[in-house]
């Protein structure tokens, strides 16, 4: 079993990118092959998949972050702070 999953690289970086089909047919290649019985192929994809999510949201806010990040260094002005500076130039004229 530990060779199948190097092969897959599941526990790598590459999680995230699986598909719910192909985790239960590789869940399905190893009850047939007899690496694990049906209950252990249940649990294994119900912790492939709980895994995956965990590994999804953690890109996702990295990503975020470093989105933040780039909009900081580029000094954008935000919609809200543009909309302030017109409603002060307003009041001033």
């Amino acid at each position: 079993m530990k060779d199948t999953l190097k092969k897959v690289g599941l526990f790598g970086i590459g999680l995230w990118a699986l598909t719910e089909d192909k985790i239960n047919e590789l869940s399905k290649e190893l009850i047939d092959s007899g690496e694990m019985n049906k209950k252990e192929g249940k649990k294994f994809v119900k912790e492939v998949l709980e895994e995956q999510k965990k590994q999804t949201e953690e890109i996702e806010k990295r990503i975020n972050a470093k989105v933040q990040e780039t909009f900081k260094r580029a000094e954008v002005v935000k919609k809200d702070d543009l909309k302030a500076l017109k409603e002060d130039r307003k009041s001033v004229v």
